[in-house]
């Protein structure tokens, strides 16, 4: 405020025209001043515009990314959850077929084992598989032929080898030469 606020009264008593000039000069500068505070107050509105537009935009962007965001993370959960399902169900199907695996080895043994004891000498003190297995080897030449035949068969080396057959071939073997001298 460049001028003093004049006293309207004392301008209309005022009868020179010099006071007329100045007070014309000053009412016209305080119309320039109020039109330029005007534009200036306009000018600050429409920023003031833009600045709250452009803020609710990045708003509305930043919640749409926080939206997204929280979404993918439900997501991740869910995938999370899920291979933890099947992680904890392989798991379980492990210990399951260790525990079918650790049943069934034993039940190999039993029967591995109760398989030895059949292979032991039946009421007349003959092995039932020996006799299987040398049958019709009557006389010398046949029983040789025949011990010749299953050591080719069963030696531990061959794909079909059983090292605890080979001997009891072995003994089967001596105890039928020894009944024929």
């Amino acid at each position: 405020m460049g001028a003093k606020m004049k006293d309207w009264e004392e301008i209309i008593k005022a009868e020179s025209s010099e006071e007329l000039k100045e007070v014309k000069l000053w009412l016209f500068q305080e119309y320039m001043r109020l039109d330029q505070e005007r534009k200036d107050l306009s000018d600050m509105m429409d920023k003031f515009r833009k600045e709250r537009t452009s803020f609710q935009e990045e708003m509305n962007a930043l919640n749409r990314r926080s939206v997204q965001e929280r979404k993918r993370l439900r997501e991740e959960n869910l995938f999370f959850d899920k291979k933890m399902a099947i992680l904890q169900e392989g798991f379980r199907q492990l210990e399951a077929d260790r525990k079918a695996l650790e049943r069934e080895r034993i039940s190999m043994e039993k029967e591995r084992e109760l398989m030895t004891r059949s292979r032991t000498l039946d009421f007349y003190g003959e092995d039932p598989l020996m006799e299987l297995l040398f049958r019709n080897a009557t006389n010398p030449l046949a029983l040789r032929k025949r011990y010749k035949d299953l050591v080719k068969i069963f030696h531990p080396d061959n794909v079909a080898g059983d090292e605890e057959l080979v001997q009891m071939i072995n003994r089967e073997f001596a105890r039928r030469r020894r009944e024929e001298a």
